[in-house]
């Protein structure tokens, strides 16, 4: 399993797997999880933070995007300077990369950044009834061993949780299984989704930067939800 917390720019080693496609199990575990709402109990801190979050919109009625898996939040940086018409939140459940944020803002009013756990963040955000314009899932652990399949965003509880909240989803990852299992789980839910390979003139997430400048390729999907 690859470590992105030691990896050196430009080193970043490549993942390593057991599986040589999709997850057999997949299937069926998105359609039970799309069945059945998790009940599980939420956390306090993320309570906290999704109230900061709605004080911090108000009565904002224009668009909404969230930047899921936020790391340190430079990603949040750039959508917000390539969107000033909306407000854009970042989210990600580590407190060591959230406390970073720093370094890579621009203090932009339109950006604010949360520690919470999004298992329970989304459920918060869909029974606030928010509907978000833009929604970006870049690079997630993509937990490649085979036995971990549940605790990729995509077969987990906290899938339909993802496609209530609508807008334009995009997910990356330099794992391709990881982005055509996503797709797949979309097609399931009901939802179309492209899946390409991706590259830009600008790295916007330090995974991207040394991932890139590793060799290695990215892989996207972008589905309308």
């Amino acid at each position: 399993m690859i470590n992105h917390s030691t990896a050196p720019e430009g080193n970043s080693r490549h993942i390593d797997s057991n599986q040589t496609g999709v997850h057999e199990k997949l299937p069926d575990l998105v359609a039970r999880h799309l069945q059945h709402a998790s009940q599980r109990p939420l956390t306090e801190h993320t309570l906290q933070a999704f109230s900061q979050a709605q004080e911090w919109l108000g009565d904002w009625q224009g668009p909404l995007i969230l930047d899921a898996c936020c790391g340190v939040g430079e990603s949040s940086t750039h959508i917000a300077n390539q969107h000033p018409e909306a407000k854009v939140i970042g989210v990600d459940k580590s407190a060591h990369r959230v406390g970073k944020h720093e370094h890579y803002s621009l203090k932009q009013d339109n950006a604010l950044i949360l520690r919470a756990d999004l298992n329970d963040f989304w459920r918060l955000a869909v029974q606030a009834k928010w509907r978000l314009s833009k929604h970006f899932l870049l690079y997630p652990n993509p937990y490649p061993k085979s036995a971990h399949v549940q605790r990729r965003w995509h077969g987990s509880p906290a899938f339909a949780e993802i496609v209530k909240l609508g807008g334009q989803l995009e997910v990356r990852s330099n794992w391709q299984i990881y982005i055509q299992e996503f797709a797949l789980a979309l097609e399931i839910a009901g939802f179309s989704g492209e899946v390409k390979q991706y590259h830009d003139a600008q790295a916007i997430t330090p995974f991207e930067r040394k991932y890139w400048a590793s060799g290695q390729h990215s892989w996207q999907v972008i589905s309308q939800l």
